[in-house]
């Protein structure tokens, strides 16, 4: 599993990098797992909203369930706004709930085995 978590708001090209960071840990560490903890991003715009669905898409090709953790209501707000739909990705209110829900993931994918 890698654990990013995103502690700035984030600017196009610092948005960019963090995807390609993202997609070469995962190749790297043959994670089946990612958790993107945005806690602490309380603004998102479209671009941004599509880059962390783009990213999540771009995992799953690679074999990685993606857990996005910590929205605030206001970006949620936000969001539903822009009418960004984010597919590839599931969401949790907390970490220790992306967790919880990265091991159901596991285990349904090995039921199905």
């Amino acid at each position: 599993m890698y654990y990013c978590p995103i502690q700035i708001e984030l600017h196009d090209k610092a948005a960019i990098k963090l995807r390609e960071d993202i997609l070469n840990k995962i190749e790297e560490t043959s994670a089946t797992s990612l958790i993107i903890d945005v806690s602490a991003i309380s603004i998102v715009d479209s671009f941004l909203g599509r880059l962390l669905g783009d990213t999540a898409k771009m995992a799953n090709f690679m074999g990685t369930d993606t857990v996005l953790v910590g929205l605030r209501k206001e970006v949620v707000i936000t969001m539903i706004q822009l009418g960004l739909v984010l597919t590839n990705i599931h969401t949790s209110m907390n970490l220790e709930d992306g967790l919880l829900l990265i091991d159901k993931l596991k285990k349904d994918k090995s039921i199905g085995n």
